[in-house]
């Protein structure tokens, strides 16, 4: 029996299969207009076969660790594949144009864009990170930058009161899919001080739904590893700025750091990018389809999507994106127990960390991404035994909702208005 037959195989009277059609433009209804040009930039900002010898429309990849210098000091643009590197410089010049931005780095992982970024800071100095944070980030603040002297605070920044010289936003977040106003974020934090650096990890979106610089944001960075590369088999980061001062420090802390990408990961998250506006859309209609079918369905408690109208920041998700990722968080009915046998009977969807590839992935946020959080927090930010956290694929729509369906019945065969969290 193929994989698609297998998630076929079970019926349920909860399938509303016919019903999650779902109209294109009806599905980008009051979201902000899609920025002009993207796809064009994406194929073609600094990609321009004049740069190389050989004309190649493609460009190359660099392996090379070193470069020829025409006299001693006087090199014609790489002297060390750490300090830059042509493919890398392709990748860089894309991601800038996809952010609206002068200037991007790309480093070896989203938490070394995240150290790289905290390195512009010194002893003493205060951080403000979101308080529902993906759980490596939360880790890294809580248990090396405090030892570095730096003063981290979290706080819930769908409120913002407290502000530091760092403030660093999720939106949304991870894993509770919590909506940060970036602009009255920005507004709030540099008017206490224009010194104030505000950074926003735009994983979740990619530069296809979200500019966080355009909403006053003075950095925007990601885990590239997820939906800007998109195909899960690259571990990268990448920061992108307009500040000429930003972007002077960080690139001197990419090149004194050492924590750059290889040449081939950039070429391929570089050719990632070109499709990233077809993925992005279709992780949108499959996410909205999946999220609607699970709202509908008695055996679940509560469904974490921004792109639903009972989301309670949908409104500020539409005024600031262009449209919604794959991501979804739901609250199954009962205990552990059930979410267990949910992940378990999951046939299409694979159990694993991650999200933002081609392929859906499942996962339980306490067990796995988060479990590093302290319990007594998980329990405050809503991270429970009942929480689950989807990435959804580019899968048939039908199939993607067949294989939720066929595993709640496993879960959850006894619909109860259980009390989970």
């Amino acid at each position: 029996m193929s994989l698609s037959q297998s998630v076929q195989s079970t019926s349920s009277p909860y399938s509303s299969r016919m019903e999650t059609q779902l109209n294109f433009f009806d599905l980008f209804a009051g979201f902000s207009s899609a920025y002009k040009s993207f796809a064009t930039e994406a194929i073609h900002v600094g990609q321009e076969p004049e740069q190389w010898k050989s004309m190649a429309v493609v460009p190359p990849i660099s392996l090379s660790t070193t470069f020829k210098q025409l006299g001693p000091g006087n090199h014609a643009g790489f002297e060390y594949s750490r300090s830059g590197n042509p493919t890398r410089n392709c990748l860089e010049k894309a991601v800038a144009a996809l952010d609206g931005a002068k200037y991007s780095i790309a480093v070896a992982s989203g938490l070394a864009a995240t150290v790289t970024i905290t390195h512009l800071l010194k002893a003493g100095d205060g951080i403000v990170c979101m308080d529902d944070v993906y759980g490596g980030t939360n880790r890294y603040f809580q248990r090396i930058a405090v030892e570095l002297g730096l003063k981290v605070s979290f706080a819930d920044c769908t409120k913002p009161e407290l502000l530091e010289a760092l403030v660093w936003i999720e939106t949304p977040t991870n894993p509770t899919m919590k909506v940060v106003d970036i602009k009255a974020c920005s507004e709030v934090a540099h008017k206490y001080n224009k010194d104030i650096v505000v950074v926003v990890d735009n994983t979740f979106m990619s530069a296809f739904f979200q500019r966080p610089l355009a909403l006053g944001a003075d950095i925007c960075m990601y885990s590239a590893t997820k939906y800007m590369n998109g195909h899960s088999d690259v571990v990268m980061g990448l920061a992108s700025m307009n500040r000429d001062d930003l972007y002077d420090r960080l690139k001197f802390l990419q090149n004194a750091l050492g924590c750059v990408p290889s040449p081939f990961d950039c070429f391929l998250c570089n050719r990632g990018l070109k499709t990233l506006h077809l993925r992005m859309e279709r992780h949108f209609r499959n996410a909205m389809a999946a999220a609607k079918f699970l709202e509908a369905d008695p055996r679940v408690e509560q469904v974490l999507f921004p792109g639903l109208p009972s989301h309670p920041q949908h409104e500020v998700m539409k005024r600031q994106c262009t449209g919604c990722p794959g991501m979804i968080t739901f609250y199954i009915k009962g205990k552990l127990e059930h979410a267990s046998t949910f992940l378990s009977n999951l046939k299409l969807f694979a159990i694993a960390e991650s999200l933002g590839g081609y392929e859906s992935l499942a996962e339980h946020p306490a067990i796995m991404t988060h479990a590093s959080v302290p319990e007594n927090e998980r329990r405050v930010l809503g991270i429970t035994d009942t929480l689950i956290r989807l990435s959804v694929g580019l899968e048939d729509e039908a199939d993607i909702i067949e294989d939720l369906e066929q595993a709640l019945a496993a879960a959850v065969s006894n619909i109860q208005h259980w009390s989970t969290r």
